[in-house]
């Protein structure tokens, strides 16, 4: 049987297959036979990202393989778990100065994943620029992988001694939509470039965070968007729970998420205000003991919210994507895309480098009518942004297989 903290794959519903995508666009072309080679490289030292799905018993889990892991030339979707993926569950893609990793979801986060992307851009650039880069903060083929990094990521907590969250808020089932049952399905993601500066001014400014203040930005754009609606808007924003009980270290898939409300009856006029009480949310939801709780659950056996039922209108997440410290020159911007499943309608995943955010925004819907009242929302609070680029949301999904080939 798995233990609680080992990644739970499903190829049961491949509709419901989060896969988490790192984009990061270089100052040159991307040589393909470098990072092929480099992806190989960094199989000793990130053995736990070359696997493919395998079943034990009645549980699907994960095995090495020994197949080279995918590197293709091209931003068309592939399927995970499949032959065209050597039936690894991640991939490498490229084209012109950008590329790109796809990893499911299930395995790892966006904290998880930023030391891998890390090492394979120091490896990369090493190889392309000729130079000679500090290897000071990078995890690299011949280093020791400590247990924190592979092991039990909470293996120093007591999970049983929790008997009650700090904090359970009640959920709100008929929130704001933006997706209805008419609503032409179109996938589409924009990519937002603000000043880190800037930002960082206006939350000082206004008593904000980066999360709560794109949350009220998100909120006042719905009102924006539809100013006769009564219903109350409800916005998610991920929590890293392996941060919350003391380790960054671990590769593995643990976040949660605090749910923010801004009802009708609270005006959002005021934005310091609203900003506020959006921390004042974050706050009691994003608590060690609420953390605790949430693994203890799992450790039960009790099933996450289901993937395909609504739950917020916006999720927004923010990921430390760690500095890249001298590597930051060559890399234009670094963007997380995310498979868009039915748990929100629109979706924020944050991240900075180079005194910059850098905003992947996605929708399922063809109208960009609310994403322009986004725009707006900005404008109106004076901070600049630059709308990079526009396309469809082309990312890897996974292969619905029992894996028979792989049972062990």
């Amino acid at each position: 049987m798995l233990e609680y903290y080992e990644p739970l794959l499903d190829l049961e519903r491949p509709d419901l297959h989060n896969t988490l995508c790192v984009v990061l666009t270089l100052k040159e072309a991307v040589d393909g036979t470098v990072l092929r080679a480099v992806v190989e490289r960094l199989r000793s030292r990130f053995p736990y990202f070359y696997v493919k799905a395998a079943l034990s018993g009645q549980d699907v889990v994960v095995k090495p393989n020994p197949l080279p892991m995918i590197v293709r030339s091209s931003w068309e979707p592939i399927l995970l778990n499949s032959e065209e993926s050597g039936f690894h569950l991640a991939s490498w893609k490229y084209e012109g100065s950008r590329v790109a990793f796809e990893v499911s979801h299930t395995l790892t986060d966006g904290v998880g994943i930023m030391p891998y992307i890390k090492s394979a851009m120091y490896l990369y650039l090493s190889e392309t620029t000729g130079r000679s880069f500090d290897y000071e903060g990078f995890r690299l083929p011949g280093d020791a992988i400590p247990d924190s990094e592979t092991g039990n990521p909470f293996n120093d907590k007591d999970i049983d001694a929790i008997n009650a969250p700090f904090y359970e808020k009640k959920p709100i089932t008929d929130f704001f939509r933006l997706v209805d049952d008419k609503t032409k399905i179109d996938k589409r993601v924009f990519f937002l470039k603000l000043s880190e500066s800037q930002v960082m001014k206006y939350c000082k400014s206004h008593d904000g965070s980066p999360n709560a203040l794109i949350s009220v930005m998100m909120a006042r754009a719905a009102r924006r968007y539809d100013p006769e609606s009564t219903k109350p808007i409800v916005i998610s924003v991920a929590i890293d729970t392996k941060a919350m009980l003391g380790n960054s270290d671990n590769y593995r898939m643990f976040a949660s998420d605090a749910k923010l409300d801004f009802p009708k009856e609270r005006s959002l006029d005021d934005v310091s205000k609203s900003c506020t009480i959006a921390r004042i949310q974050l706050m009691v939801q994003a608590q060690p003991e609420n953390s605790l709780w949430y693994l203890k659950q799992r450790r039960l056996g009790k099933k996450p919210a289901p993937m395909d039922v609504s739950q917020s209108m916006a999720f927004v997440s923010y990921v430390d994507s760690r500095s890249f410290g001298p590597l930051q020159p060559y890399i234009e911007n670094l963007f997380i895309v995310t498979s868009l499943l039915k748990v929100s309608d629109v979706l924020c995943e944050v991240t900075c480098i180079n005194h910059s955010f850098f905003i992947a925004y996605m929708q399922p819907f063809v109208s960009d009518r609310y994403f322009k009242c986004f725009l707006r929302e900005l404008k109106w609070s004076g901070i600049d942004y630059e709308v990079i680029a526009s396309e469809p949301l082309r990312i890897s999904g996974i292969e619905p297989a029992s894996c028979p080939q792989n049972s062990i």
